[in-house]
C-alpha cells in the first residue's frame, strides 16, 4: 500500500494527518497496522477503537507478533476496551511468549485482562468519596486548586483496576468541587515554589508511569550516576528477557530463564569486557559508569572481564592499568574473570556447531573477505566430517597461519555473511603460554562468555548492534541461556584522539611522551592532568543512556572538573612568572606568619600558615609601567592589595636590566589596608618561597576533527599545536612543599593545578588541570 493510502488509513482510526506521518516512519508499528488493517477488512469501528488498535501496534514485540489477530478480534469486540486492558493483555501474551509458538489460554487472558469486569459510576463514586475522606481532605482544605489529584486518582486505580481513568478524573473532579466550592483568584493564581508538593518517588503507580512513559527512549542525563540509573534508565527485569525487542524465543526459552535466575537468585549481572591491548580512554569511563553503575543501582554485581584472545596485541601493562583506572572510578568488580578462562568450553561447543552444520572450514584469505560484497565461500557447504577433522588439525598446528578459518553459517544485520569464529594465531598468549595456537574472534566469544557469566544484561556501544543477530543466534543454536544485548550511544570527545593504534603512533612520533600524557584523553592521562574520578564519573551522567552518538569539547567535561575541584581544592598562593618586590618600610620588625584558611568561603574547613617578609614575589603582569585603559593592578600611580596580608602596597621605584630594559624589581612602600584608601585589585604573592616546575597544558590538536580528511587533508600528524604544552618555573608559598603525587590545588586567581608523578623531593611538578573558568588555561 502506498504511502498516501496509509495515511489515509491511519486517519480513518482517529489519527491526525501528522501523527499518521509520524508514525508512517516507524517501520515496525507499521507493519503491525498494516496487519491490523488487513484483520479488520473495512469494518466499521465504535468510537475510540481506532487509537486501541494503533496502541496495541506501536507496543507489540516482534517476538509475539503472531498474536496480532487475536488482540485486533478482542479490540473490536469490545472485550479490551481501553489502554489498561489493551496493555495487561500485551503483558500477558509475552509472559506466554517464553515458550515458543505457545497457544494462549483464553480464559486466563481475559482474567488477566478483567474481560467482562464492570465498573459503575456508583462504585467509582463511593471509592473517591472514600479516599478523599480517609486522607486526603485536610490536604486539600490547605491547598485548594493547588493539590495535585492525580494522587487521588493512583489510589482509587487501585482497588478498582479496571475504572475508566477518564470517569475517576471526572468523579474525583465534582467531589473536589462540593468540598471547595468555585475557583477564587488565589486558586488562579500559580503556586509558589515553596508550596509546590513534591512527587513521591516511592509511588509504584507514579514509577510504573515513568518506565511507560520513557520505555526505550533516550535517557536525559542526571547529576550523577546513582541518579542516572535509579530514574532515568529502564531496562527489563532479570529473567523477563523474552519482553525484549527482538528478543529470540526457542522450545527452551523457558526452562533457561528459570535456571538463570536459580544461579543468579534474580539478581543484575553486567559486564565490563575491555580488550587489554590498550589504555582505557574517556570514552571507556561510560561504558565503565554504565556497566558498574547500572549493576549498583539494582544492588547487582559487575564482573570485569578481559576479552583477551588477540594475543599478539595484549601486554601485561594494559591488564594492570584497567583494573586501576576502574578502581580509580570507585568501582569495584564482582569478580576478574579472563575471556581465556573458557577456551576449553568455547573450543567444545564450536564443534558443536560443526556437527550440527552450523560451522564450516574455509580457506578464503583475510583480503578475500573484506568490503561489502565479498565472494561466497566455496567451503560452505562442505561435509560436516571433513570440517571437524580440519579444525582439528587447525588446533594442532598442522595448517599454516592464515590458510584456514572457522565460519559460522549466518548474516548479520549489516549484510556481512558468514562471520569468522576461529583464526590461526602462532603466538603465545598471556595467560595459557602455548597451549593454543587457534584463537577465538569478538563475536564468537563475546555472548558466549555473557551466557557463562550469567549476564543479565549485556550493554555495549551502538556499534554492536549489527552483532545482535550473531550474539543471539549462537546462543541458542547451543542451546544455552541467552542474555539481553542493549546498545548505547559512543562517546566521543572533540579535539582528542581515542584510537589505540593513531595513540601508539603519536608515542613513536615523540608527539606525545607516553599513554599517560596530559594532553590525551586516555584515563591515565587525565589521572595525571588532575581531573578528580568523581568529576569524570559526573560528566558521564550528564551524557545519559542514549541511542545517539554523542560528541562534545573537553569545555564540558573540564567545567565538570571545575564544579569538583571547587569544592575539594585548597587555595595556595602561587605566581607562575615572579617580579621581586622589596618593601623598603615593611611595617614589622620580623617576618610575620600568617594563618590562611584552605577554603577562604569556608574558614572552618581548615588553613595553612605561610610567611610575610620585606621582600615578596608577585605576578609579572600585576605590574604595568604604561598601562592600557581600566588597567587595575599596579602602576606608578596606583596602589595594590597583597591577599590575605593587610597591606596595600605603591611603587616607589623600579629597578630594570640597563641593556634590555627588563624590570628586576621593584621598590614599594606599604600601607596597612585598614588605613590605605580601598585598592583596584587584591593579587596573591609569596615571600621565602619554594621553587616549582609547572606545566601548562592545551589543546593537542588545532581542529575538532583531527582524523577528518576534510578538515585535515593532511592527516592528524599535521594537526599538532605546537604550544599544547608550556614549562614555567613558579614560585610558591612554602606551606605546598609537603604536597603528594596527585594532590591538587587551587592556585589562587590562576587556576587548578595537581601534583605530577615526576615530582622527587626538593622539586614539586605541578601540571594546570583546568583554569578557573572556561577558557582562562588557554591565554
Amino acid at each position: 500500500m502506498a504511502g498516501e493510502d496509509l495515511i489515509a488509513k491511519f486517519q480513518e482510526l482517529g489519527m491526525s494527518e501528522q501523527k499518521a506521518k509520524e508514525t508512517l516512519k516507524n517501520a515496525n508499528v507499521t507493519k503491525n497496522l498494516q496487519l491490523a488493517l488487513d484483520e479488520i477488512k473495512g469494518a466499521a469501528l465504535a468510537d475510540g477503537v481506532g487509537m486501541l488498535i494503533y496502541h496495541m501496534a506501536s507496543k507489540l514485540k516482534p517476538q509475539v507478533s503472531e498474536h496480532l489477530p487475536l488482540l485486533v478480534r478482542y479490540i473490536l469486540e469490545r472485550k479490551l476496551d481501553n489502554t489498561q486492558r489493551v496493555d495487561a493483555a500485551l503483558d500477558y501474551i509475552l509472559k506466554s511468549g517464553q515458550k515458543l509458538k505457545a497457544s494462549i489460554n483464553v480464559e486466563e487472558l481475559e482474567t488477566e485482562c478483567g474481560v467482562g469486569v464492570v465498573v459503575t459510576p456508583e462504585e467509582i463514586e463511593r471509592h473517591v468519596q472514600a479516599k478523599i475522606k480517609g486522607g486526603y481532605k485536610e490536604a486539600l482544605l490547605e491547598q485548594r486548586y493547588h493539590f495535585n489529584a492525580f494522587k487521588i486518582l493512583q489510589d482509587v486505580r487501585q482497588e478498582l483496576k479496571w475504572a475508566d481513568a477518564k470517569s475517576v478524573k471526572a468523579a474525583i473532579d465534582v467531589e473536589i468541587f462540593d468540598l471547595l466550592g468555585p475557583k477564587t483568584e488565589e486558586d488562579l493564581k500559580p503556586p509558589s515554589k515553596a508550596n509546590v508538593p513534591k512527587a513521591n518517588p516511592e509511588s509504584k503507580a507514579s514509577s510504573v508511569a515513568v518506565a511507560a512513559a520513557k520505555e526505550e527512549t533516550p535517557s536525559d542525563g542526571a547529576s550523577s550516576i546513582a541518579e542516572l540509573m535509579r530514574t532515568k534508565v529502564h531496562f527489563h527485569k532479570p529473567g523477563e528477557n523474552y519482553k525484549t525487542d527482538g528478543y529470540v524465543v526457542t522450545q527452551n526459552t523457558e526452562k533457561l530463564l528459570k535456571e538463570h535466575l536459580q544461579k543468579t537468585g534474580g539478581r543484575v549481572h553486567t559486564r565490563f569486557p575491555p580488550e587489554p591491548n590498550g589504555i582505557l580512554h574517556v570514552g571507556h569511563a561510560k561504558a565503565i559508569n554504565i556497566n558498574f553503575g547500572y549493576a549498583a543501582a539494582q544492588n547487582g554485581v559487575c564482573y570485569l572481564r578481559y576479552d583477551d584472545t588477540n594475543p599478539e596485541k595484549e601486554e601485561e601493562k594494559f591488564f594492570v592499568a584497567i583494573k586501576e583506572m576502574v578502581e580509580w572510578l570507585g568501582y569495584k568488580p564482582y569478580k576478574i574473570t579472563y575471556s581465556s578462562d573458557n577456551f576449553q568450553q568455547l573450543y567444545e561447543w564450536a564443534v558443536v556447531l560443526i556437527r550440527e552444520g552450523l560451522a564450516y572450514v574455509c580457506h578464503q584469505k583475510a583480503e578475500e573477505l573484506k568490503g561489502f560484497n565479498p565472494p561466497p565461500s566455496p567451503w560452505r557447504e562442505r561435509p560436516i566430517e571433513e570440517s571437524l577433522q580440519l579444525f582439528e588439525d587447525m588446533k594442532r598446528g598442522k595448517i599454516d597461519e592464515g590458510a584456514a578459518t572457522l565460519r559460522l553459517k549466518l548474516t548479520l544485520e549489516e549484510g556481512k555473511v558468514d562471520p569468522v569464529a576461529y583464526r590461526i594465531k602462532f603466538i603465545p598468549h598471556h595467560r595459557t603460554k602455548s597451549a593454543w595456537c587457534i584463537y577465538p574472534t569478538y563475536d564468537y566469544t563475546h555472548c558466549l562468555c555473557d551466557s557463562i557469566e550469567q549476564i543479565t544484561h549485556s550493554l555495549c556501544t551502538k556499534e554492536f548492534q549489527s552483532r545482535r543477530s550473531s550474539y543471539y543466534w549462537l546462543c541458542n543454536a547451543l542451546n544455552i541461556y541467552c542474555p539481553v544485548q542493549w546498545e548505547y550511544g559512543r562517546l566521543n570527545m572533540n579535539y582528542a584522539l581515542v584510537s589505540k593504534r593513531k595513540i601508539g603512533k603519536l608515542i613513536t612520533e615523540r608527539i606525545v611522551h607516553d599513554w599517560d600524557d596530559p594532553r590525551l584523553f586516555t584515563l591515565t592521562a587525565l589521572r595525571r592532568r588532575g581531573f578528580p574520578p568523581e568529576a569524570i564519573n559526573n560528566f558521564c551522567a550528564q551524557m545519559g543512556v542514549t541511542g545517539a552518538q554523542i560528541a562534545v569539547d573537553p569545555a564540558m567535561l573540564e567545567a565538570a572538573v571545575r564544579d569538583v575541584l571547587n569544592v575539594t581544592a585548597p587555595r595556595r598562593l602561587v605566581v607562575l612568572e615572579p617580579l621581586k618586590v622589596t618593601i623598603s618600610n615593611f611595617p614589622y620588625a620580623a617576618p610575620l606568619a600568617l594563618d590562611v584558611p584552605d577554603f577562604p568561603q569556608n574558614p572552618q574547613q581548615g588553613s595553612h600558615k605561610i610567611v610575610l617578609d620585606k621582600t615578596i614575589y608577585i605576578e609579572r603582569s600585576d605590574f604595568s609601567q604604561n598601562p592600557d585603559k581600566g588597567y587595575r593592578r599596579l602602576t606608578p600611580k596606583q596602589s595594590l592589595g597583597l591577599r590575605h596580608a593587610g597591606l596595600v602596597i605603591s611603587l616607589e621605584k623600579v629597578i630594570q636590566d640597563p641593556a634590555t630594559g627588563e624590570v628586576l624589581e621593584l621598590v614599594c612602600t606599604s600601607q596597612l589596608a585598614e588605613q590605605a584608601e580601598k585598592p583596584k585589585a587584591f593579587v596573591q604573592w609569596v615571600s621565602q618561597p619554594v621553587k616549582l616546575e609547572v606545566r601548562l597544558y592545551e589543546q593537542l590538536f588545532k581542529h575538532k576533527n583531527p582524523e577528518d580528511p576534510n578538515e585535515v587533508p593532511g592527516g592528524f600528524l599535521s594537526d599538532i599545536n605546537e604550544q599544547s604544552v608550556s614549562i614555567v618555573q613558579a614560585y610558591a608559598d612554602q606551606a605546598i612543599s609537603k604536597a603528594k603525587v596527585y594532590d591538587k590545588f587551587q592556585f589562587e586567581r590562576i587556576g587548578f593545578f595537581s601534583v605530577d608523578p615526576d615530582s622527587k623531593d626538593q622539586h614539586l611538578v605541578f601540571n594546570r588541570t583546568v583554569g578557573l573558568k572556561e577558557d582562562s588555561g588557554k591565554k
